[in-house]
């Protein structure tokens, strides 16, 4: 028997503290036996007294990894710690249900590799983060044109970011948001980590790829977690770099004009919404 039932990974720069420890504090104050570790990217440790005290474990990495390759560090040392793991965001926050349900779920569904569950903005309105595999046009439109773009494109974007369905049942999603993964190890086994070319932007998407190969990636809307959300890209050109280049090297990898297997997986979206009927998921 597994020591624990979930470990959890933090990745921070900068991060603020007491978002740091609300964050901390949802995963230990859970019902289930969790272990969370805190990776500090920042250039001073200024943040481990935050996780310590409130029930994390602390690496200082000394400089910033990026976040697939700081993630990576627990995973592959917790990787047989817990059946399963949680990416999070340090401004993620939820109430001790959420991971009680979303173990379930995945206890009772094996070939489900990764979980997301509702995530909602401070005010309580809904972030809608379930989105297909992108083709190149699909981030020129949302990311670089700007406002025109998400005009001219809108029926695109629409469908790219699935506006057409209702997200209030348990359905496949082929890219779900790194801002919390739910994931099985036995998934990230067979699938592999994050790859650390991406040095952050696109390591969720490829991820929740690689894991729709072998799993089911789905969206399960019955429990919601709270989001800052801050879409540091669309203000920092800083960031804005780091996320075109992610994007050169996302189509890079998996291909620019041609490209079947985002076909196939976005066609499990697709095929929902033309026949209006939904695989029974046991919630």
């Amino acid at each position: 028997m597994k020591r624990y039932q979930i470990s959890a990974s933090i990745v921070v720069f900068r991060s603020d503290a007491e978002e740091l420890a609300a964050s901390v504090r949802s995963v230990m104050a859970s019902p289930v036996r969790a272990l969370c570790t805190v990776v500090d990217n920042s250039p001073t440790p200024d943040l481990r007294a935050t996780a310590l005290e409130n029930g994390a474990n602390y690496v200082f990495a000394g400089e910033n990894l990026g976040f697939g390759r700081g993630h990576n560090l627990v995973l592959r040392q917790n990787s047989d710690a817990a059946e399963f793991h949680l990416i999070q965001n340090p401004d993620i926050r939820f109430s001790p249900d959420v991971l009680p349900a979303l173990y379930d779920f995945m206890s009772e569904n094996r070939d489900v590799g990764l979980v997301m569950p509702r995530i909602l903005n401070p005010d309580g309105t809904e972030q809608r983060l379930c989105k297909c595999l992108p083709a190149p046009v699909n981030l020129m439109a949302r990311r670089f044109l700007g406002r025109f773009g998400e005009r001219f494109f809108r029926r695109l974007l629409s469908q790219y970011e699935l506006h057409h369905l209702d997200m209030s049942v348990t359905r496949e999603v082929p890219s779900l948001s790194g801002c919390f993964m739910f994931v099985s190890n036995p998934a990230l086994k067979r699938a592999g980590l994050f790859d650390e070319r991406f040095f952050m932007y696109m390591e969720d998407v490829d991820l929740c790829r690689r894991i729709g190969m072998h799993y089911k990636t789905v969206f399960y809307p019955h429990v919601s977690v709270t989001h800052g959300y801050a879409k540091g890209s669309y203000r920092d050109i800083g960031l804005l770099r780091h996320h075109m280049l992610s994007a050169v090297r996302y189509f890079s990898k998996w291909g620019w004009l041609i490209d079947f297997e985002r076909r196939q997986l976005n066609s499990r979206v697709a095929a929902f919404s033309a026949s209006r009927k939904q695989e029974a998921f046991s919630d």
